[in-house]
């Protein structure tokens, strides 16, 4: 059933002629007896589109449920609420976009409303990468930032991403992505706003100038060493999304001049033509540059989402281009980055990653007597770890300047990864031969995915329910030694929707509803020991075929 009256009023008080359109066709249809309008509607209306702490995502379209201009209208006015309750009309916000249908109005409304309240807002001067909006938070020394973009999603999705700083955050959190309780806090505000058309909007707030983003600049180049080989040719693509103007330059200025870009890609296009899902880790994401790369000989192919907060990469092997996994690229990462790290920063200095993530970070960073943190999955959790010199997630996320971006930057990973390349080259190596390197002194640790995804949403709690009720004795021919609730907490972590499996073997299966889409996702991680240099390849072949067995086994388990 639908609520006649609750859709009239919504639609009376939408501020975008288009969604009050929309809505009052499907009204008319439902009412004549149309019941895929009716179902549609219901939907819609189901109840406000969740403000957690990922903010907001969800499909653009008109109603409660989705996201348009009257749901981020009205968000708006509740952060604004929550800012002047904890900091007063001098509070500072930073607004940025990316290219998507309706971010920069989005943006804009933001703005103007913030700016109507009194407070100082800044406006980004264009579509820029989300890295950027991390990075003046914290440059600005503003109390929040707003991201509109919904990354790697697809194209009729938007997002309103949220960052805490300065007087809303501690230490360890300023400019980091808002967590519990602040996201409840805010979502309180925001069911208590005005409708939207009557949240006061005024023109007047400022533009960010250039010399923020020059800075950045500077600042994502300074990470790659002046006086190293720049003999690496590359081809770069940007999922046509905002990454490529600033990647460039980056690239440019740390000595990485020989890039070649897929230019079907490089272009900001809000449908996405060439990729359905406009996400590197997507089967088929990185055809078109693989074969570019192939076609020109190149070294390294970098990928950059719609957003640029995270990149992939892929490396050619035996003829043939091999993309790296994000566990592969956070190891190589997190190892560079504890070479790095001096002999009067090993005390403090910490590596992490999700829980999540591959365990070879923590063995990299015990071997260089540096600490390790294990978090939550996101970076919301990843980025406020205490004393962080590099953090990394399974999903090709990497933070590897946070004094400077507390947030994942595909930006500066990309140039970090480039130098990195290079260096190895140098020396005779490349990526997977470093990968090789770590493995051999570490053992072989090999990741991969289950996923689940669903239409209906009751499939998530119902798996979720069957693995914790029903798990299986054994998993990959090895016996079940330790199930893990991650919903009742821990010392260490705080409680989240989660299971964890480990077997006497020494492998590691986790099983998690996504933050942000309809699926459950299982991480799977297998272990061989490695005995000998010379029994490097034959761990590696073991470990391969019990990935293979493990991913059947978790699948299986996962049936309703």
């Amino acid at each position: 059933m639908i609520n006649v009256d609750a859709i009239e009023a919504w639609i009376a008080h939408d501020p975008s002629e288009e969604d009050r359109c929309e809505l009052s066709s499907l009204l008319a249809a439902a009412q004549r007896g149309d019941n895929t309008a009716s179902i549609e509607l219901a939907d819609r209306f189901s109840g406000p589109l969740t403000f957690g702490t990922a903010g907001l995502r969800g499909s653009m379209a008109g109603g409660p449920h989705r996201m348009n201009r009257a749901v981020v209208r009205r968000a708006a006015a509740g952060l604004v609420a929550y800012l002047l309750e904890k900091v007063g009309t001098d509070a500072v916000v930073v607004v940025g976009n990316d290219a998507r249908h309706h971010s920069r109005e989005f943006a804009e409304d933001t703005a103007a409303i913030a700016h109507a309240a009194g407070l100082r807002a800044l406006l980004m001067p264009r579509a820029l990468p989300t890295p950027l909006v991390a990075y003046a938070v914290r440059a600005l020394g503003a109390d929040a930032g707003v991201m509109v973009t919904a990354s790697h999603n697809p194209a009729a999705d938007n997002g309103y991403k949220v960052y805490l700083g300065n007087r809303c955050a501690d230490e360890w959190g300023n400019g980091v992505q808002l967590v519990p309780p602040a996201d409840a806090d805010i979502a309180a505000k925001i069911a208590s706003a005005p409708p939207a058309d009557e949240v006061p909007l005024a023109e007047g707030y400022e533009i960010i100038g250039e010399d923020l983003i020059d800075s950045y600049v500077e600042e994502a180049a300074s990470l790659v060493p002046p006086n190293h080989s720049r003999d690496l040719k590359i081809v770069y693509t940007a999922m046509h999304g905002v990454g490529e103007p600033i990647v460039r330059r980056v690239l440019d200025k740390a000595g990485f001049t020989n890039v070649i870009e897929v230019a079907e890609q490089c272009t900001p296009d809000p449908d996405f033509p060439t990729v359905p899902f406009p996400n590197p880790e997507e089967p088929g994401a990185l055809d078109l540059a693989k074969a570019l790369a192939k076609k020109v000989n190149a070294d390294l192919v970098l990928a950059t989402d719609p957003d640029a907060d995270r990149c992939s990469a892929a490396v050619p092997v035996n003829g043939e281009w091999r993309q790296l996994s994000g566990d592969e690229i956070g190891s190589i990462l997190g190892e560079y980055v504890a070479q790095t790290v001096s002999m009067l920063d090993q005390g403090s200095a910490t590596l992490a990653s999700s829980i999540v993530s591959s365990r070879l970070l923590q063995q990299i960073a015990e071997s260089h007597m540096i600490n390790y943190e294990a978090t939550l999955t996101g970076f919301k959790w990843i980025a406020r770890t205490p004393h962080l010199s590099f953090g990394y997630e399974e999903a090709i996320g990497f933070c590897v300047n946070p004094n400077a971006v507390r947030d994942k930057d595909g930006i500066s990973a990309s140039a970090v990864l480039a130098y990195v390349a290079a260096r190895l080259s140098d020396g005779g190596s490349d990526l997977t031969g470093e990968l090789d390197r770590l493995y051999a002194k570490h053992g072989v640790y090999y990741s991969g995915p289950v996923t689940v995804r669903v239409d209906d949403l009751s499939i998530i709690p119902a798996t979720m329910a069957k693995v914790r009720q029903d798990p299986p004795a054994e998993l990959a021919g090895s016996a079940l030694t330790s199930i893990v609730d991650l919903s009742e907490g821990s010392d260490d972590l705080p409680p989240t929707d989660g299971i964890a499996w480990y077997t006497e073997q020494n492998d590691r299966v986790i099983i998690r509803p996504s933050g942000t889409e309809p699926k459950v996702k299982c991480y799977l991680e297998v272990y061989s020991p490695v005995d000998s240099p010379d029994s490097l390849d034959a761990a590696k072949a073991l470990a391969a075929k019990r990935l293979t067995h493990l991913k059947a086994d978790v699948a299986e388990a996962l049936k309703l």
